[in-house]
């Protein structure tokens, strides 16, 4: 099973590049995860939905078919750590990739949203979106070792 990250964004401060290598290299092989980076749309004096369509066009083609797509969004579900452990379970044994989305400064698409097959929030917070990305992928780690009986995560 693959667990792709696609964040809108290219450039992350060199500590968030750091985090996320360390636990990227974590990952035992049966459970590879990947990211890709899609270019954040130019603001100029575009209108949000030109925004949008350009950023989701990008995160579409960055996504294989096939793959579950799990956005993240604020209004998305609040899940615990171990809620979490459970749907990594439930996704390694559906046997297909999964595409976890985060957007860009605008957020994503509500269309794009919408058609998601699942919506999760890391936090009621505002985060920067380097945070998120290491944030989700240390979470995403802590649900793996759950599941694996591994002592990185205690209750």
């Amino acid at each position: 099973m693959r667990l792709l990250i696609v964040a809108v964004g290219q450039r992350v401060p060199d500590w968030a590049q750091t985090a996320w290598d360390d636990y990227a290299k974590r990952f035992p092989f049966e459970l590879k995860v990947e990211l890709k980076a899609v270019k954040t749309e130019p603001r100029a004096s575009k209108s949000l939905d030109t925004l949008y369509a350009a950023e989701r066009a990008r995160i579409e083609a960055a996504i294989p078919k096939g793959c579950r797509v799990v956005a993240l969004d604020e209004r998305g579900t609040a899940l615990t750590t171990m809620a979490l452990a459970g749907k990594l379970k439930d996704w390694q044994l559906s046997g297909d990739d999964v595409a976890l989305v985060i957007g860009g400064p605008d957020g994503l698409d509500p269309a794009f949203r919408q058609a998601a097959h699942e919506r999760i929030r890391l936090s009621d917070l505002t985060l920067p979106h380097a945070f998120v990305r290491v944030l989700l992928i240390e979470q995403l780690y802590r649900a793996w070792s759950i599941n694996a009986n591994h002592p990185y995560h205690r209750e």
